[in-house]
């Protein structure tokens, strides 16, 4: 058996967006390894039921689990006192996609005024507002430019597996599941803000 703890955490995010009804976009799915330093690192990404695809709003996740933290965690499995507790490196990017033009940072912040709920004692902090601009040629009228505008908002942070989660670890679903219910609902809340999304198919990017 792959003794990893990076599966049982991709796990428990897996249950908790699911069970908060949000659906996964495979297709933008990783897993990937550090060759040289060991690090293993997972993304994924998840939407409203309907939102289609490409989505106009996701939550993309990104999972670290550093090599140290799996040695620390080896340690702690045979009985030894590791000096410093295992971590992961969690990242949720917040990405509104697909808009015809910028949108005033005061709205956006506004709508995201709640706190992400703590993922056992750990909290992720917001880092901040990204604004991303795209163009591409008409398929058609090869002269004709699009423009498409993204904005994103990330949150980061570390969540700490105590003795107690090492002891259980089917106790991170329950750590997990307020984080899906709320990226849910935060979700849902920039989808009632009335944006310039762009509605062309001849305009959309790959």
């Amino acid at each position: 058996m792959l003794d990893h703890v990076i599966i049982d955490l991709i796990a428990a995010i897996r249950s908790a967006f699911e069970e908060a009804l949000l659906e996964r976009q495979a297709i933008e799915e990783r897993f990937q390894v550090d060759v040289f330093l060991g690090d293993l690192s997972w993304e994924t990404s998840y939407s409203l039921p309907g939102e289609g695809s490409p989505p106009r709003i996701r939550a993309d996740v990104t999972l670290d689990w550093p090599t140290w933290s799996q040695s620390t965690y080896r340690s702690w499995s045979i009985g030894e006192t590791p000096e410093e507790i295992p971590e992961a490196i969690l990242e949720i990017s917040l990405r509104i996609q697909s808009l015809t033009g910028p949108v005033e940072p005061d709205i956006i912040f506004s709508t995201l005024s709640e706190v992400p709920p703590p993922i056992g004692t750990d909290t992720l902090e917001k880092t901040g507002l990204t604004l991303e601009q795209s163009f591409s040629q008409g398929r058609d009228q090869p002269d004709q430019i699009f423009s498409r505008t993204a904005i994103e908002i990330t949150y980061e942070g570390s969540f700490h597996l105590t003795d107690e989660v090492l002891s259980d670890l089917s106790n991170l679903d329950r750590k997990f599941f307020p984080l899906g219910r709320w990226i849910a609902s935060t979700l849902v809340r920039l989808g009632d803000l009335t944006l310039p999304f762009d509605t062309n198919e001849e305009s959309e990017l790959d």
